[in-house]
């Protein structure tokens, strides 16, 4: 099998996440997949544990890595593993004990990477440490995040923010929401930028907390913003609108869809670890030195599921390092996250069925794993929106060409 080796300075990392998902994680939840919506008190003490896994980074401590260019830059031919395949590994491990758990660390919210991505050093300095969750959705704007509705509009030394958000990853429990808005509907995604808004804010009213089927643990919550009032610094990178603006705003997707594949990489290795287990205790051997086809059903089916995995933990841990060196990694991202939503979903759900009984039953953790598995390959980017970002790329074609 193909495979790559985990560089030598994030071994301990590994190491150390797996030990959090062994003793931590794996031990509380099925207690919080079942106790939807209450706050996990177990994890208060690992608040400062991304920092440990961005060791390194040259964000600051701003939560977790973000792909900036210039802070990630060295020399053209220099090989850097940086604080985004760091974070990616640590996710992994993560993910691999529970992955609505994750979701529900303090200072680890999607919006952090957001800050990460496009925030100004200033911005970066201010906000740095606090949980931030990240506001993108809408009723009318699911996977289309140019056809945003929530407005911004200058008054004075405030922006003042008018719409409605759906599924906030995080969004009641974090300290700040990164607000997708539009400076002005008429020029189309070029206005479209991200707003740090406080969640004590008196304008930012949480409208009710989803019930999911799969990560439990995580909260995910709808607001309204009704005359919403931040500074006009709240505003995250350059206020001008300019014809290629909303580019730099996708670069926040860069930076997080490899995370988010990182978490379906650890769901579907969690997954394939137990079922390896479960077929070698009913007598079922999966032997790598003899073709699929002369093996039994149920040890091929394993064996084809295992290399839909290798795949997409390669492309996961491509598409980081890109970001660290400095390379563009839109296609990869979206390549990432498009292979491992899907394997995710296929390999928990092939799971559930080699293993029978076992893999439906709550003695063991398959059918949950396979629950969590959906919302991988849907937020950030559905899978559909994915695989139309890929085709653009490759085929040089812009929005308006191929849609």
């Amino acid at each position: 099998m193909i495979n790559l080796e985990i560089p030598k300075k994030y071994k301990p990392l590994a190491s150390q996440a797996n030990q959090v998902a062994t003793e931590v994680f794996r031990p509380i939840s099925r207690k919080y997949d079942a106790a939807e919506h209450a706050y996990p008190k177990e994890l208060d003490m690992l608040a400062s544990l991304i920092d440990g896994m961005n060791e390194g980074s040259d964000l600051g401590g701003a939560g977790a890595a973000g792909v900036r260019r210039s802070a990630n830059g060295g020399d053209p031919g220099e090989n850097r593993n940086g604080s985004n395949l760091s974070t990616v590994l640590g996710i992994i491990e993560l993910s691999w004990g529970d992955v609505g758990l994750l979701l529900s660390m303090p200072r680890q919210g999607l919006g952090n990477s957001a800050m990460a991505s496009v925030a100004t050093e200033e911005q970066l300095e201010r906000y740095g440490g606090r949980w931030a969750a990240m506001a993108i959705t809408e009723p009318e704007a699911g996977s289309d995040s140019a056809a945003i509705r929530t407005t911004a509009e200058l008054d004075g030394d405030e922006y003042v923010l008018n719409g409605e958000k759906i599924f906030v990853t995080s969004g009641d429990r974090a300290d700040l929401i990164v607000v997708w808005a539009t400076l002005d509907r008429s020029k189309g995604r070029a206005a479209i930028k991200s707003f740090i808004v406080e969640r004590d804010n008196p304008g930012l009213k949480l409208d009710r907390l989803e019930h999911k089927l799969g990560i439990r643990a995580s909260d995910t919550a709808n607001f309204t913003l009704q005359d919403c009032r931040v500074p006009k610094d709240a505003l995250l990178g350059d206020p001008e609108v300019k014809e290629k603006g909303f580019a730099g705003v996708m670069e926040t997707f860069d930076n997080t869809r490899p995370l988010v594949a990182a978490m379906a990489v650890g769901v579907t290795r969690a997954a394939l670890e137990e079922t390896r287990r479960q077929l070698a205790s009913a007598g079922v051997e999966i032997d790598y030195d003899t073709p699929a086809l002369s093996q039994p059903a149920a040890a091929a089916r394993f064996l084809e599921m295992e290399s839909d995995y290798e795949a997409a933990w390669l492309l996961t841990l491509q598409a980081a390092w890109m970001a660290d060196n400095s390379k563009p990694n839109s296609l990869q991202a979206s390549m990432a996250k498009a292979k491992a939503g899907r394997t995710c979903v296929d390999v928990t759900l092939g799971c559930v069925e080699l293993c029978g009984a076992v893999g439906l039953g709550e003695g063991e953790l398959l059918e949950k794993w396979a629950r969590d598995a959906k919302i991988l390959d849907i937020f950030e980017g559905t899978q559909q929106i994915q695989l139309l970002i890929v085709a653009r790329q490759l085929l040089g074609k812009g929005s308006s060409e191929l849609r």
